[in-house]
């Protein structure tokens, strides 16, 4: 075995899988291309056979899972398309560049399928910023890099997600999910279907940033930052901008036969994807490809992961006029071959061909049943019993904890307002709001709970959809579609896969019960210390799009209005398991997680957006993180009043005071309104738990049990606590 093969990613089966299936030995050129779409990033061998479970049908869905981006019909014509990314290993050791180019990447999911990214959703976790300078530095680089390349290329990022734990101090997460705007009629395939058409690579030359990064992200993150550097690709928003705007108008002339974009595994990804769609072939000479470097070698072209960088599959009739818009926005091209019927990827260097590979054995990596196990840690632990919390001062303290309190420090550095799109900006509601061509609106939001997950895989991933329904909702929106973005350690370990498989059962069976299909998603393994073997917890994300008809009846998330009746929807339960009071408390690790239950939610979010559209909600906010005493604060801090309650009045069997103010239990909103009556009808008339628990009053928020009065607030001092936690860390 030659010294080569032995530097791949490929286990030894995988080796020997690849001599026979070809029945020879495969040269240097042949085997880097094989190691890059093989690379756990590129081919999901870990994870294809546990992603079936999803439910991918859906009276919306036009594409589900399996190409660049997943989409959505969104009525009169139009579609939207959703994509996830992460850019984890590439963050870890440069963040602004890794998370640079993961804005890069997947804005070019999006633009392969024939439509305009318009909005973009950050979700991140990072270590303890409020005690590691290593989190602050990752944290601080990785949003200026969000920032500054979503800024150049005029793409908003509208809303977001961000948590902070030790498991994440070594190994960040770096989500980054774009939604694109298109007709139906305008859509291309990532394919090549016709012998015969001519193969452009467009934008910009290939280098050697990015060499072997899909195999980079496909192993535990080493201690070696500045060896892995040369696998972070170097990002250039400009071109990025110049792409997006000539393939655009490119794609009117309805000319373009096929289109993919080059991300991990570079041009071995892109030229064996597009031939194994297409059932065909491609003859390609590396010679045509532009270089930045003038020395650069056959296998280096081929997986360099250089950005900014489109395949496009043209007639050869019908390429001038594609060509001419390219060069009217001084976007460089080529033409580096031709498809064929042979079903084979030809690479010819020099007059010689230096590979040839059937395009079906590069794209179908074997795959890998891992070994499932039930960690000890998941077995339920005694329940330390509870303080009597001082409520006032827990409040005080998880509205100024990193995980609860405002993130105007990340959103102030995005423009979330270019393109005019934006109709709710972030932290005015649970959800983003985009307006969309034909007068509905498209609301979108991504969660996850790391610490329901550690605890729960099951029901922690059920959560995940659980509570980013629940935002979208609040802004009165249907939801109609998820991406996922699974995120967990080192698969070979069968701890962690075990965590992987009961993650997919919970997204799934949750999909499935409330009817929401999954059309595409994301797997990111490996995101483990290699030295000291620490895994993140399990990470698990759920990013949801939702329709609202119209504008007639937008509702904020504040309360605003004196007199407003105040009313807790949904069962408060026992369910302090993970929750951010009992990270206050130190007890992070025990407890029971909150249990979504999806047929009782599928009837409350359509009450809940019955009753935005009628015109009885004024607020709508859910319970999440921090429960319902986060919840009621958060909303006297967005509206600037106070509120007066009577917690002996909230629904539900949790009777003690720390689990009525801080249980994190799902399928719970606030709700203020000037009809409490018509309200009350609707929910009894659907058979929904809920109770009116006092008005909008004052400017303080006082909060009772019966007779007993428990604490009064100012919200001054609530905004105060929660407004400046992370600036005065960052500042």
């Amino acid at each position: 075995m030659s010294l080569d093969v032995l530097q791949l990613g490929l286990t030894k089966g995988e080796i020997e899988s690849v001599r026979q299936g070809l029945g020879r030995e495969p040269n240097e050129v042949e085997w880097s291309i094989i190691d890059a779409e093989w690379s756990e990033h590129s081919s999901y061998k870990s994870s294809k056979a546990l992603l079936r479970l999803f439910p991918t049908k859906g009276k919306r869905v036009v594409l589900g899972p399996g190409y660049d981006a997943g989409v959505v019909d969104v009525g009169n014509g139009y579609v939207v398309t959703l994509h996830i990314e992460s850019h984890n290993h590439p963050s870890a050791v440069d963040p602004y560049g890794g998370a640079s180019t993961g804005i890069g990447g997947v804005l070019r999911d999006i633009l392969s399928m024939g439509t305009r990214p318009v909005a973009l959703v950050d979700i991140l976790r990072f270590g303890r910023i409020d005690k590691s300078a290593h989190a602050r530095w990752l944290f601080r680089n990785v949003v200026r890099g969000i920032a500054d390349y979503g800024n150049c290329v005029g793409v908003p990022t509208v809303a977001g997600d961000i948590e902070f734990d030790e498991s994440f101090e070594r190994n960040c997460l770096v989500d980054v999910a774009c939604v694109g705007l298109g007709r139906k009629s305008d859509l291309i395939l990532g394919e090549a279907k016709t012998p015969g058409d001519v193969l452009v690579l467009i934008g910009g030359s290939t280098g050697r940033d990015g060499i072997r990064g899909a195999t980079f992200a496909s192993k535990n993150l080493s201690n070696k930052a500045e060896e892995d550097r040369s696998s972070v690709q170097v990002p250039d928003p400009f071109m990025k901008k110049l792409l997006i705007d000539s393939l655009i108008e490119a794609v009117g002339t309805k000319l373009i036969r096929g289109m993919k974009d080059l991300g991990g595994g570079g041009l071995s990804t892109a030229l064996s994807e597009i031939a194994s769609n297409g059932g065909t072939g491609v003859d390609v000479d590396l010679g045509h490809v532009r270089c930045r470097e003038g020395d650069m070698s056959p296998t280096e072209i081929m997986i360099s992961e250089s950005q900014e960088r489109m395949l496009l599959v043209l007639s050869p009739g019908g390429a001038e006029p594609i060509l001419s818009i390219l060069r009217k926005y001084d976007v460089p091209y080529s033409a580096i071959g031709r498809v064929t019927g042979d079903g084979n990827l030809t690479l010819k260097w020099k007059g010689k061909v230096v590979a040839r590979l059937p395009a079906q054995l590069v794209v179908k990596a074997p795959l890998i049943p891992w070994p499932s196990k039930k960690p000890s840690a998941q077995e339920p632990r005694a329940r330390r019993p509870l303080p009597t919390p001082d409520v006032g001062r827990s409040i005080i303290s998880l509205l100024a904890s990193p995980n609860i309190t405002s993130k105007r420090w990340v959103y102030r550095q995005y423009d979330h307002e270019v393109g005019v799109r934006t109709v709710i900006k972030p932290g005015q509601a649970d959800a983003a709001l985009l307006r969309l061509p034909n007068g509905s609106l498209l609301a979108v939001k991504g969660d996850g709970n790391s610490a329901h997950s550690s605890l729960d895989p099951y029901n922690g991933a059920a959560g995940c959809v659980a509570e980013a329904c629940r935002n979208v909702v609040s802004v009165g929106a249907e939801p109609i579609a998820l991406v996922d973005h699974l995120q967990f350690g080192d698969p070979s370990d069968p701890e962690v896969y075990w965590s992987f498989g009961e993650s997919i059962r919970g997204m799934a069976d949750y999909c499935a019960a409330v009817e929401l299909p999954v059309v595409g998603g994301k797997v990111s393994f490996y995101n483990e210390d290699s030295s000291t073997k620490l895994a993140i917890k399990p990470s698990p994300i759920a990013l949801v799009v939702g329709l609202v008809r119209d504008e007639k009846h937008l509702v904020s998330m504040g309360f605003e209005s004196e007199g407003d009746s105040v009313i807790v929807i949904g069962e408060t339960r026992a369910e302090l398991g993970g929750s951010e009071y009992h990270r206050l408390l130190g007890s992070l690790d025990r407890g029971v997680v909150p249990r979504p239950s999806p047929y009782t939610d599928g009837v409350l979010y359509k009450a809940v957006v019955d009753l935005i559209r009628s015109g009885a909600a004024k607020a709508v906010h859910d319970c999440a993180k921090g429960g319902l005493a986060v919840a009621l604060a958060e909303m006297a801090v967005a509206g600037g009043r106070g509120a007066r309650i009577d917690l002996r009045k909230v629904p539900g069997s949790e009777g003690r005071p720390a689990g009525i103010l801080f249980s994190e239990s799902h399928g719970r909103f606030v709700l203020a309104t000037g009809d409490p009556k018509g309200a009350s009808r609707l929910l009894s008339e659907r058979g929904i738990a809920h109770a009116p628990v006092g008005e909008v009053k004052g400017e303080a928020l006082r909060l009772d049990a019966g007779s007993k009065p428990m604490t009064v607030l100012d919200v001054t001092a609530l905004k105060r606590s929660y407004e400046g936690s992370i600036g005065r860390l960052m500042d």
